[in-house]
């Protein structure tokens, strides 16, 4: 399938650089614009996929959010089990790994949603992006630790996210708390 992918980042060499391995290894032709106002009709959903900074996307939440399962920040740090983030300093095999099964993840999850959160499970992992411990959720929602401890392993499942710092990452992109 072919995808309709917009780069929009200040840095021009971050930005080429995905183009060239969207181009090189998918045969895809990425178009790269250094401003989300330079987006042609910004409002509609002329892109499948958009390729972002951090700081782009929190500062433009209003177009991303509703967009966050098709977003993909770039950050320069290496980022742990955190969904839709790629780290520019990573090698270009790693790189292409992650942006395959970042697709196939996609497609995937078009098909088969078994991957979606019950409402406990959004609102037990938004106990835990607040800071939460178990002890805190299981008070806070009447219900037993064992069972908090068993909702955190189903969302770690369900998302393949393990880190506390990760699944809050997973929360802000997914509006189910508010970067901030």
């Amino acid at each position: 399938m072919t995808y309709r992918v917009a780069i929009i980042m200040r840095n021009t060499l971050e930005a080429l650089g995905i183009k060239h391995i969207l181009e090189d290894a998918f045969s895809i032709s990425p178009q790269v614009f250094s401003a989300l106002g330079q987006v042609p009709d910004v409002g509609s959903d002329l892109f499948d996929f958009y390729f972002t900074s951090p700081e782009l996307f929190v500062k433009h939440l209003d177009f991303f959010l509703p967009r966050r399962q098709k977003v993909i920040t770039v950050t320069s740090s290496p980022r742990d089990d955190e969904a839709n983030v790629l780290c520019a300093n990573d090698d270009e095999s790693t790189i292409i790994d992650s942006i395959n099964a970042w697709f196939a993840n996609i497609e995937r999850n078009a098909v088969d949603h078994q991957d979606e959160l019950s409402q406990r499970e959004i609102d037990v992992l938004r106990l835990i992006a607040s800071g939460m411990i178990n002890k805190e959720i299981a008070e806070s929602l009447g219900i037993s630790i064992n069972t908090v401890l068993t909702h955190r392993k189903n969302i770690t499942n369900k998302l393949g996210i393990r880190s506390v710092s990760g699944l809050t990452f997973y929360a802000m992109m997914n509006g189910i708390i508010a970067p901030k």
